[in-house]
């Protein structure tokens, strides 16, 4: 017991019958003396050593009682925390062991609760492989002595429950490791943390009361992929650096709103030691970062923004952890929530682990805590990191580095089942959630249904959606090069038409592609200022157009010309009045808010993403001229004519064929306004189609195009 071994501490300590009475002992290092009350009862235990005080009674049945502990000259009332049976059920213990508790946070952690009676919390713990487990906490000066857990007998869970601790308590965990080391933990399943660099567990318990039944309900009814998506991606700590989740509440929701977008998606939100990792290094898989505010604060900014009718996708990291020596590496001495094969659990590109998701309970983990993130903070969605580090055994690997599957091949099979697992409960728990994959490889079936098996023998992962890192990286290599060479790289363009339905995709212009010298999207552009604005310009009226849905990180909205900093984020200076050239940076954000405003506004954009009824060329083959030019359409047959000119020159009367049952075309978008800061080169009056034969198709129309700059027709 005093080595923190001891299994079952319910067993020798507390009351319990015996012959002759009821034996009652405490564990209670440098206390004085302590003493039995009851109803008619006040009883002093005697001193064994090693603070261990006892006696027997003269009772025939444990009474209701509690401790006068003294320690120097003060007296403590406590009650004994080794008077209560466990306060996990057979059942909650039963679903760890099977890896199929879905709720798996209202197990574990620290819970408080009334428990026979008596008002405190329970702790839990998943610690297979430890000699024994002691609570420490600012409630018992972070000396562990006195509160060793007992041992759930095979589930490798351990628990106790301590009367009069509650919310705001710090915790950790003391484990004996199997070669008998102590070290000390945060709880894995911790729903609060402290503020890092301090990295201790909070005792947690919600107070907020959602508001957003109407969101919800709607959300649940509408069919995602035949829904408008326009994603703003939102590093929440650099936003508006110094905003708590409380106040970004006050102003993100309205900013958002005003631009037209349908979703935000944050970077991840739990719980990561290190700033500079921008959350993708994951200690505290169920907490919100403590650094913005607390859990309910975290509730409060997604009510909000549902109330303001806009949906949170959030970043989830599951691909691998960081091994700060208090989280979750070799938890309990041993490989537990890694591999235990050092060739499989190090990963190679960030000096981190990998979790081992052939192992029952780590899966159980993961998955419950996308089901976490889902049913109590009410997102939307679930952004999934890294997937194809996850897939491939020899992801980043040389040969001779890793080991083929049963099959022989190089499929992860273990988390190819886990996403599978994952994706398949989360909308089975979830209606109206959608699963997004970033998966970089040309991996089959991401997002087809678990149950339908592809020619590669695999059913498919299960995922939503999935970023278009294809598109992102040909696109952006088109407009990167002067107008004069794009001739040759026209390909560059088009090309993702060709696989545009194997997948469903989003198109992602993300935080990825505008660090680490890549440069802000506008400084990707070639050309003096006006022509790398009006590129910029035409390349998001070309992406809005484009099947797939949309994601555009926070600063690319109003062409910040530098890289993004976490420390520094956007630079909304370059906004201000003050700025000589803020009406440049204002003209952009015009376009995008007016992009959004349209898009929502047409199906033909957004209603057939998937299908290839949605989409047909009308010049997909203009290298010369650096035109592109396609129609989209809705469910009932309804199109939209976008023309995309990627040179600086403007083509008056360019011919391009349309549908013969449309007379006449309006423009309804054009990314050379003048509003935007464009030259003002327009179709001001309506195009009417003329019965001339034009890329084979009956009749065609002949439009300005603006120089460097995106235009969108609509049947007038």
């Amino acid at each position: 017991m005093l080595d923190g071994c001891h299994h079952d501490p319910h067993a020798l300590l507390g009351a319990r019958p015996v012959p002759g009475g009821v034996a009652v002992r405490a564990l209670r290092p440098f206390a004085r003396s302590v003493v039995v009350t009851a109803k008619g009862l006040r009883a002093e235990l005697y001193p064994e050593g090693d603070g261990f005080f006892a006696a027997v009674l003269p009772l025939r049945e444990v009474p209701d009682y509690r401790l006068l502990v003294t320690y120097g000259e003060e007296e403590l009332e406590l009650c004994d925390p080794y008077r209560f049976l466990p306060a996990l059920g057979d059942f909650d213990l039963h679903l760890i062991g099977e890896g199929r508790h879905e709720q798996l946070w209202q197990a574990l952690g620290a819970r408080p609760m009334t428990h026979q009676g008596v008002t405190g919390t329970r702790f839990t713990v998943w610690a297979p492989n430890a000699r024994g487990v002691r609570l420490i906490g600012d409630f018992n000066y972070w000396d562990g002595t006195a509160f060793p857990m007992r041992s759930l007998g095979r589930s490798g869970v351990w628990e106790l429950f301590v009367p009069g601790v509650g919310e705001g308590a710090l915790y950790k965990y003391e484990i004996v490791c199997p070669d008998g080391r102590r070290t000390r933990h945060a709880d894995p399943m911790a729903r609060r943390t402290e503020c890092p660099p301090a990295n201790a567990s909070v005792v947690y318990a919600s107070h907020h009361r959602w508001q957003d039944g109407a969101w919800l309900a709607a959300r649940a009814a509408r069919r995602v992929h035949e829904a408008p998506m326009s994603v703003y991606e939102v590093h929440l700590p650099s936003w508006r650096p110094g905003l708590s989740y409380r106040q970004l509440a006050e102003q993100l929701p309205g900013y958002v709103r005003d631009l037209g977008f349908t979703h935000v998606e944050f970077m991840p939100v739990a719980e990561h030691p290190f700033g500079g990792s921008w959350g993708y290094q994951v200690t505290g898989f169920y907490a919100p970062t403590a650094r913005l505010g607390t859990p309910d604060d975290f509730k409060y900014l997604v009510d909000a923004l549902h109330r303001a009718g806009i949906g949170v996708i959030v970043d989830w990291v599951p691909a691998h952890f960081p091994r700060d020596d208090w989280a979750l590496a070799r938890f309990d001495g041993t490989a537990l929530y890694e591999h235990a094969d050092p060739r499989r659990a190090a990963h190679p590109d960030w000096g981190t682990l990998e979790f081992d998701y052939g192992r029952t309970e780590v899966r159980n983990f993961l998955v419950a805590n996308a089901v976490y993130w889902c049913e109590e903070f009410h997102v939307d969605g679930l952004r999934v990191d890294a997937v194809a580090s996850m897939l491939y055994l020899d992801y980043s690997r040389e040969e001779g580095q890793w080991t083929p599957n049963a099959r022989g091949g190089r499929e992860d099979l273990d988390a190819v089942a886990f996403l599978q697992e994952m994706n398949a409960t989360v909308y089975r728990r979830c209606p109206g959630v959608v699963t997004i994959a970033e998966e970089s490889t040309a991996w089959n079936g991401v997002t087809r249904p678990t149950h339908l098996v592809g020619p590669d023998g695999f059913g498919g992962l299960g995922f939503g959606l999935k970023w278009n890192m294809g598109w992102m990286h040909d696109s952006l290599g088109y407009v990167a090069h002067e107008p004069v060479h794009r001739r040759y790289h026209h390909h560059e363009m088009t090309f993702s038409m060709v696989y545009a339905y194997s997948e469903n995709y989003v198109l992602p212009i993300s935080h990825d592609e505008v660090v680490h010298g890549k440069r802000a999207l506008v400084s990707k552009m070639p050309g003096d200022w006006w022509q790398r604005r009006a590129t910029h310009r035409a390349y998001l009226g070309f992406m809005w157009a484009h099947p797939g849905k949309q994601l555009l990180f926070m600063g690319q909205e109003f062409a910040q010309g530098a890289e993004w900093s976490h420390e520094h984020g956007p630079e909304w200076w370059l906004l201000d009045d003050s700025y000589h050239s803020a009406g440049d940076h204002r003209g952009v954000r015009n376009l995008v808010r007016d992009l959004n405003r349209c898009y929502t506004a047409t199906p033909a954009l957004w209603q057939r993403d998937t299908v290839p009824d949605g989409f047909a060329w009308v010049a997909g083959d203009a290298a010369d001229d650096n035109v592109f030019a396609f129609l989209r359409f809705d469910a009932q047959g309804s199109p939209l004519l976008a023309v995309s000119n990627f040179s600086p020159v403007v083509r008056h009367g360019y011919r391009l064929g349309v549908p013969e049952r449309i007379a006449r075309w309006r423009e309804v978008l054009n990314t050379d306004a003048g509003a935007y800061g464009g030259s003002g080169v327009a179709n001001p009056e309506p195009l009417r189609a003329e019965p001339v034969p034009w890329h084979g198709r009956p009749a065609s129309v002949r439009p300005v195009l603006p120089p460097l700059a995106t235009v969108w027709f609509r049947p007038a």
